[in-house]
């Protein structure tokens, strides 16, 4: 059996009735290499009236990864970005020592029928670049290696994988996949790093013939190859790396090795001394709760 564990994942409501179910950190495992945060959100039709709109809100530590299947959302960031985010393409945004970000419905989509789907997961910087000058990257679809392997479709994300290596560039080995396969064909993942795991998006798979249910994350012993099988048109994710070089504070949207770090950036965003997505005047609030130092 090359399935090490299972995780069944909760669910959470972030507000306006967008349902997500989250995978990391578990009480299993706090990450899968520096993925320390996975959230699962839709697909799900919005209804005219929905608000999923993210308001301004804060990071330190750790870097955003952005990943949609169906939909669109607009980014907006303490530096000064706009961007438009929307399937198939990559959004890595490093929070470093801090970056206040919104995340809202495109205009256009506002009031129309329309669906949405994703992936939102959390990198954790390493402990060296914890504190690094926050930043945005976009990397569009077009600009993701894809390949066809007998019956699969596997789009490289981040790092490297079946002679294929994405551009986005990352503080650590970084894996990050997104695999279409066909009924009766299998994929074997071979030299994958030394944390990783596999998360079924739609279809039924099996993994070295342990059927793999959805909304279940598989965390694998990566010693050997694993084959994963479709017994139905099926979508899945690998997500992996080194591991973290250290456990990892977390509270709200803080992560840090440290935590009178965590602390104290609590206390700077209750102060309102993070600077200021421009254009933002609304903002999430501190949760009630407040970190120990």
């Amino acid at each position: 059996m090359t399935i090490s564990n299972l995780l069944k994942g909760h669910e959470k409501d972030l507000g306006g009735g967008l349902m997500v179910r989250r995978y990391l950190p578990s009480a299993v495992k706090q990450a899968v290499g520096p993925f320390i945060f996975f959230d699962h959100f839709g697909p799900v039709d919005v209804p005219l009236d929905a608000d999923h709109d993210v308001r301004a809100h804060p990071h330190i530590g750790l870097a955003t990864v952005t990943y949609l299947f169906e939909g669109a959302m607009d980014h907006r960031d303490s530096l000064g970005t706009y961007q438009r985010i929307e399937p198939g393409a990559i959004n890595w945004m490093t929070a470093g020592r801090g970056i206040v970000h919104s995340e809202r419905t495109p205009k256009d989509l506002v009031g129309v029928p329309h669906r949405t789907h994703g992936l939102q997961l959390w990198a954790a910087l390493p402990v060296a670049h914890e504190e690094d000058e926050p930043g945005f990257c976009h990397t569009p679809a077009s600009a993701i290696p894809e390949l066809k392997i007998d019956g699969a479709s596997v789009r490289v994300l981040i790092g490297s994988a079946f002679g294929q290596t994405s551009s986005v560039e990352t503080y650590s080995q970084t894996l990050y996949l997104d695999v279409q396969l066909q009924p009766g064909h299998e994929l074997v993942l071979e030299n994958l790093p030394a944390e990783a795991a596999i998360y079924p998006i739609g279809g039924a798979l099996e993994i070295d013939g342990a059927a793999l249910a959805l909304q279940t994350m598989a965390l694998l012993d990566t010693a050997a190859p694993q084959r994963v099988k479709a017994n139905s048109e099926a979508r899945f994710v690998v997500i992996g790396g080194e591991p973290l070089d250290g456990h990892r504070f977390m509270y709200w949207n803080f992560v840090s090795s440290r935590k009178e770090r965590i602390a104290q950036a609590a206390e700077d965003w209750e102060a309102q001394r993070f600077a200021k997505v421009p254009g933002e005047t609304d903002w999430i609030p501190l949760p009630p709760k407040k970190p120990a130092a």
